[in-house]
Parts: C-alpha cells; structure tokens; sequence
C-alpha cells in the first residue's frame, strides 16, 4: 500500500510538471473552440440559406451537448461521495453482465466483488490500489464501494458515444431521406406544367386511374388482411409512386389551399420535414429512461440486447405498413364513392386514417426507432473499445452479427423508405403545418395573432368578454384573409408560391 501511495503522490498534480499541465489544457482548449466555431459557422451558413428549420435543429444539439457537459460535471463532482457509498459484499454477485450465479456462489463474497468490478473494467487488485482511502474506508465496514472510478469513468464514456452516435445517424437518416424526396422534384414540375398547358376539364373514369388500380385491387377490397399485406410488401419496393405523389398532392392543395392550384407541394413538403427533424434529433426525458432499463435488464444469460435490437425493426415495419395503407384508404375511399368524376381526381385527407386520429404519433415512433438503433450501435463500439471483442458483455458471435445486420437493415429502411413515406403520408392529415407559409409571413401571422390575444385580454379586463369570445369565428376569418395577403404580397400577386 505504500508503493501505491507513493505513485499516488508522484500523479497527483503538484507533482506533475506544469508545462505537461498547460500542454494539456491547451489542447483541450483548442479542440473545443474548433469544436464551437464550426457549429457557430454551421449555423450562420443554415441562416444565410434561410434554413431556420435546420438552424433550430442545430440549437437542439447544443442543447443536447451542454446535457452532456453537465451529466459529466455532474459525474465529476459526485464521484467521492459515490465511491464513499458502501454496500455489503453480498449485493454484488446479483444481475451480473457476465458471470452466472453457480460460479458467483462457488466464491467468496470478497472474491465476488473483485469479479463483478473486473467486469466493469476493473480488477480488484486495481481497486484495491486505486481506491487507496476509499477501500479501505468500505474495508473498516465490511463492505465494498457502490461503484469504482474507472467504472464511472466508462460509463461517462459510453453517455457521450450513445449522445454523438444519435446525432450521426439522426443527420444520415435526414440526408438519405431528403435525397429520395428530392428525386420527386421532377414529378412536382411536369405536373404543374401539364396544369398549365391542359385547361380544360375533363372526365376521368375512377376505377381507370393508375392511382386506383395499384391500391384498389380486389386483394384489398375483399380482403382487410390481403389489404394489410399488399400495404407491408409495398414499402420494400416504390413506396411512392408517381400516382402516389401526383394524387396526394392534389388532394392536399384541393383541401388546404385551393386558391392556389400551382402550390409548390414539394417544397412545402421538405420545409415540414426539416422543421420535425429538429424534434427527432434531441434525446428526450423518456428516452434516458429507456437506456436505464436497457441497462438493467443486460444480465448474463438474458441476451437482452440481441432480444432488443428487433423492437426498432418491428416498430419500423408497423410504421412503414401503416403509411402505405394509409394510401390505401384514400383510394378506397375515393373508389367507393364514385365511379366517375369531372376534373382529376382528388382523395380527402383526414386524421381518422392515422392511429388515435393523431399523425404525430408517426414522429415519436420515428424518433424511438433511430434512437434505439443508435443505443444498439454504440454499445457495440462502445464495449469493442473498452473491453475488446472476446469480452463476455459482447455475448456470443451469432448473438452479435444479426444485431448489426439488423441496425443497417433499420437504417436504409428508415432513409429510403418509412421517412419519405412519412414526409408525404402526413400530409394527409386534417389540418396542414404552419410551414406551408414562407417565413416571413409566418413571423407576420404570428405577430398579428399576439397582437389579437392582447387585445382580447384588454377586452375581457375590461368587461368584454362577451363580445371577444363572439368574435373568435372572424377572428380566425381575418387571420386567412391577412395569410392571403401576404402571401399574394410575396408572389408578386400570382400566387405561384407560398
């Protein structure tokens, strides 16, 4: 024990040279200005494209970030009182990530201890050396330290890989996705040129459209289970198709801005998904409790992670058919209600389609699903680094090659097909996102709406309340004429684009 506080005493800091010390911080410093200035730069290039979608998304991963800095701070600050936290020795052969309860009562519980520290990357003979007061401190009880600071020191490390590894594959799934919506480009331009060049109405006989026939099959009118298949199968192959695409966008201008029949729907379409992008990247509150009972449920024998890892495939899968057979229900619809119609076809978008009537549910869903495929990558890499591949936490090979077959499988499934189809099938919901207006008008609608609320709270403190709860019905009247001012104001009257 002396040898090891000498070595203590010739690490600590006043005996280190101070050129090392300022060597160090230096470094770091540096790192971490670069680190900032690129994100600073990264966001002035996202406003300077008006991209203020993508620029909200950025502050929500420096909020994620400063999270970060302060789960560190406050693992640094409350590793003494941890380590000075003492449990009986008993207490540590129990929910074992690598060694089976035979072996553990075959050992002593001193001898347990020491095995249950080495899984967490520490002998015990380093804890003994390491811990130096702290052990011996637990020793004098009888007990054992809560938890070691080489442990701590890991677990810190995995936070940030699980943190960063979200924010990469958040990004790659956006770019990917955002690429195969940008493929649709073409169909939104060859549609409102068509427009432009065929005035005249026309008759189109329902049952003949491409539309109908790829939906409305016999399959999926006789059938609900045949219809739920088609609707699974569908997303493996051009989820969107071109009738897709030219149907629902009609349907959606036809019920949320038919005023306007050369809407640029794809623009609006990305505009929507950028601003949801910002919601998927962050790690919300209930997803930190996930990986707490993920980590709990890791014990030797369970496979918990191989078991886990097919939750966000099923989840993805759900998603993916529920989409597509929301397509499906708009052309029933359509198909059993009318035999022929004057003009295009037009389907009705509505929230019934969607579960519970909220289309919402399709983000969180989305946002569960890459975050726990993120959770399965990084504490692949995660354990690969710190403990090696033949590491007893990395479970058996056939246990860990499916997993990783299963995370990419996930990730091309999510960017090329369930998040485009979910850019567009959400669209077809009830009410449309305050980002089919451009940003300016926004700023204004939202301006004039605080405006309107000041003056209903003047009104009701005066006694008016009567008269302001009447006027809410024009109330909303004159926010869709202001809208339509502006937005006739930045076409330059001609209403080619919100």
């Amino acid at each position: 024990m002396a040898g090891g506080g000498g070595e203590s005493e010739s690490t600590a800091l006043e005996f280190t040279p101070t050129w090392i010390v300022a060597g160090v911080c230096s470094l770091i410093v540096v790192v971490s200005l670069a680190a900032e200035r690129c994100l600073h730069y990264l966001g002035k290039t996202f406003k300077g494209k008006n991209q203020k979608a993508l620029f909200e998304a950025l502050l929500k991963v420096k909020e994620e970030l400063m999270l970060l800095g302060f789960i560190s701070l406050l693992l640094t600050v409350s590793q003494g009182m941890i380590q000075r936290t003492c449990i009986p020795p008993e207490w540590t052969i129990y929910m074992l990530p690598c060694h089976n309860a035979k072996e553990q009562a075959e050992l002593s519980p001193s001898e347990a201890h020491g095995l249950a520290a080495g899984i967490l990357g520490l002998t015990r003979r380093r804890l003994l050396t390491e811990g130096g007061t702290t052990v011996q401190h637990c020793q004098k009880k009888g007990e054992v330290p809560l938890l070691s600071v080489e442990a701590l020191h890991q677990l810190h490390i995995f936070i940030f890989i699980l943190a960063i590894a979200h924010v990469i594959f958040c990004v790659l799934t956006m770019l990917l996705g955002t690429a195969r919506i940008r493929q649709w480009k073409h169909w939104e331009d060859e549609f409102q040129k068509d427009s432009t060049e065929n005035g005249q109405r026309k008759v189109t006989y329902v049952h003949q459209c491409e539309f109908i026939r790829e939906h409305f099959k016999g399959i999926g009118r006789d059938s609900a289970i045949l219809s739920w298949l088609h609707s699974f199968v569908k997303q493996f192959y051009g989820s969107v198709t071109k009738s897709d695409y030219i149907t629902m966008r009609l349907g959606f201008i036809m019920t949320h801005c038919q005023a306007n029949p050369k809407f640029d729907f794809h623009r609006y379409m990305l505009r929507a998904l950028e601003a949801d992008f910002k919601k998927v990247v962050g790690i919300s509150w209930y997803l930190w409790i996930f990986v707490v009972v993920f980590m709990l449920l890791n014990v030797n024998g369970w496979h918990t992670y191989f078991w886990i890892s097919f939750i966000p495939l099923l989840l993805l899968l759900a998603v993916g058919t529920k989409l597509e057979h929301v397509i499906t229900q708009l052309a029933i619809e359509v198909a059993e209600k009318h035999s022929a119609i004057e003009g295009d076809l037009v389907v009705n978008p509505s929230d019934e389609h969607f579960w519970f009537g909220r289309p919402k549910i399709i983000l969180y869903l989305i946002h569960f699903i890459l975050f726990q495929n993120a959770f399965e990558i990084a504490f692949f890499f995660w354990i690969l680094t710190t403990y090696g591949f033949n590491s007893c936490i990395m479970d058996h090979v056939p246990f860990i090659v499916p997993r990783l077959v299963v995370g990419a499988i996930i990730q091309l499934l999510c960017s090329y097909s369930t998040l485009p189809l979910y850019a567009i099938v959400t669209q077809m919901g009830t009410f449309f996102k305050k980002e089919i207006f451009d940003e300016h008008v926004q700023q204004s609608l939202v301006g004039w709406a605080q405006k309107a609320k000041k003056r209903k709270a003047l009104r009701n403190s005066n006694g008016g309340g009567g008269a302001a709860g009447s006027a809410h019905p024009s109330a909303r009247l004159e926010l869709m004429r202001r809208a339509a001012a502006l937005e006739g104001g930045s076409t330059g009257g001609n209403g080619s684009e919100v």
